[in-house]
């Protein structure tokens, strides 16, 4: 007997969204526009999609998304304060209902001992609260961290709107 199929991530995301009315927008670094590619690559998503914000550079998390400077000097890009503020910034700035960031090293390079090439952080904003989510992935290569970013981002989103559901 087959399994019944299962939405992938991305779909369950916009089905919801789009039956509650509520828009989301994402703030990215490492993963460069994939996650909002992802999810507009499913049909209807324009009725839940508010945009996206690639903010690869440090001055552009500030000026678009308005992460405090002293965040990134304290903390670094890579670190759960700046996905955290960085998430926030992009609902705030955006508007939006929800928003979901990532910033992470992908690699070959920028990696050190205390933050290796791998760690990457996930953060989700709601009007209720934000969760950021630390991720090692190990480097498995820039591609490879890239793709894991956009499925933990996508899980994580999808995991905050069914507890809200709930």
């Amino acid at each position: 007997m087959a399994a019944k199929a299962v939405l992938d991530p991305g779909k369950q995301i916009i089905k919801i969204l789009t039956e509650t009315q509520k828009t989301i927008v994402t703030a990215e670094s490492c993963t460069g526009g994939m996650i909002a590619a992802a999810l507009t690559d499913i049909p209807g998503a324009s009725a839940a999609v508010y945009g996206g914000y690639v903010t690869y550079a440090n001055a552009a998390k500030s000026r678009m998304i308005h992460v405090q400077a002293r965040l990134i000097r304290d903390y670094g890009a890579v670190s759960n304060q700046v996905a955290r503020a960085m998430a926030d910034g992009a609902r705030n700035t955006a508007r939006a209902d929800f928003a979901v960031a990532v910033t992470g090293i992908a690699g070959p390079d920028g990696g050190s001992d205390k933050k290796p090439v791998g760690l990457v952080y996930v953060a989700v904003s709601s009007e209720l609260a934000t969760v950021v989510i630390e991720h090692k992935f190990g480097d498995l290569g820039r591609d490879e961290v890239r793709k894991a970013s956009v499925k933990a981002a996508l899980d994580l989103v999808l995991q905050v709107l069914t507890s809200d559901r709930d």
